[in-house]
């Protein structure tokens, strides 16, 4: 794998470790501005639409941009966030760093994982951009404890000026490690937005939604459940989201490996066998052993998910995938918002703390069935007669790639 594949990973853990540290820090982040703790939960729901907006919105802006440029024009914008919010004078200040800092994120990953998959062989695009996301992985096992005991040791403000530091190195990296990528030929936000016009790159974005919001619907749920129902102290919970940090990391492997060789039989093994084990998650968590060997699981198969899905939308794309990767990345928070609150709403319901167990199995198992009606859709429909598609050449299929590839593949 290039070197440059090692900063588009720390600039992700950088990415991954802000989004995630906020939650471990809730406490401390309300205590010092006044506020209640639901108040300062807008942090998070705060970076969650930020992302869904900055996705789109960024990507757009800089279509006329080198996407090298345009990486590092990101990481300056997610700098510029952490150091807003490490100086917030008030709540509202802190509010604004945090989605300044949202708004890097989607475009971020979206064009990272062009680039990524551009930097390698056709059959290598998958692990590529499995190798980008290990840094949003790695950031769930070490940046967001480390940023926890930090921040409680030291002060929250702390926490978020190391995390802008980490933005400094990844931007430094992409500057030195990354080679120039030229703006693509002939992209323009007409063909961009033609991509969606394609059914199977909106389906591989509803599959994106639905399959990693089942894995949400749980675990922002996960410190309740696991010291109400699973009989954990408050300081295990800690250590629980560091399991579940773990089968991030191997779920991303996993799907970054065998995502290049049979995608949506993948997709399938994934999403369903996600479905199982929120469904016996209802079960399982009343015990110890079994609620932390669900937690790993659930990590593992939700992320198992992330390769091959935005994969699947590059693949689809057909020439134009800038806005739509980017797009997706906003289908994943977009995904965590509503299932957090559809979880929310059967727990307020009086179904219990298990209960959003049963909505992500619901999510997970209506993204199976979007994942064989899309299957089933491909093969009834050859790919140059998919609206918005574009011919592909025979040999780029073979290869598991887009004719758009087999034609400029400096450009990816």
């Amino acid at each position: 794998m290039p070197l440059a594949l090692l900063a588009l990973a720390v600039g992700a853990f950088g990415v991954g470790t802000t989004e995630f540290v906020v939650m471990g820090l809730l406490p401390d982040i309300a205590a010092d501005y006044g506020v209640s703790i639901p108040t300062a939960g807008l942090l998070v729901t705060g970076y969650a639409l930020g992302v869904v907006v900055g996705a789109p919105l960024l990507t757009v802006l800089g279509g006329r941009v080198s996407r090298k440029r345009m990486l590092m024009l990101l990481m300056g914008l997610f700098v510029v966030g952490n150091v807003l919010s490490a100086l917030a004078p008030s709540f509202g200040t802190m509010l604004a760093g945090r989605v300044v800092a949202s708004l890097a994120h989607g475009s971020f990953f979206g064009i990272g994982s062009l680039v990524a998959a551009g930097l390698v062989a056709p059959d290598k695009k998958a692990g590529a951009i499995a190798t980008m996301f290990t840094g949003l992985t790695v950031a769930n096992i070490i940046g967001v404890p480390l940023g926890t005991f930090i921040g409680q040791a030291v002060g929250w403000r702390t926490t978020f000026a190391v995390v802008a530091a980490l933005g400094v190195v990844g931007l430094l990296g992409i500057a030195r490690l990354v080679p120039a990528m030229p703006r693509p030929e002939g992209a323009r936000l007409d063909r961009e937005l033609r991509a969606f016009r394609n059914p199977q790159v909106l389906l591989a974005m509803a599959m994106t939604v639905l399959g990693f919001g089942g894995v949400f619907a749980a675990i922002t749920y996960i410190a309740p459940m696991m010291t109400e129902v699973a009989g954990y102290s408050e300081g295990a919970v800690t250590w629980l989201l560091v399991l579940f940090g773990v089968g991030m990391f191997l779920g991303n492997l996993i799907g970054g490996r065998y995502a290049d060789r049979a995608l949506m039989p993948l997709l399938y093994a994934t999403l369903g066998g996600l479905a199982i084990v929120l469904a016996l998650f209802t079960v399982l968590a009343h015990d110890k052993v079994l609620a932390a060997v669900a937690v790993l699981l659930v990590g593992a198969l939700g992320f198992a998910t992330v390769p091959p899905l935005q994969k699947r939308v590059l693949d689809q794309a057909h020439g134009a995938p800038t806005l739509a990767s980017a797009v997706n990345i906003g289908a994943f928070n977009l995904g965590n918002a509503l299932a957090a609150w559809l979880g929310g709403v059967v727990i307020a319901a009086g179904y219990g703390y298990t209960a959003p167990n049963w909505v992500g199995a619901a999510l997970a198992a209506a993204a199976l069935g979007l994942a064989f009606w899309s299957a089933a859709l491909e093969r009834r429909t050859p790919a140059a007669g998919v609206p918005g598609a574009e011919p592909v050449a025979a040999d780029a299929v073979r290869a598991g790639g887009t004719g758009a590839e087999a034609r400029t593949p400096v450009h990816h």
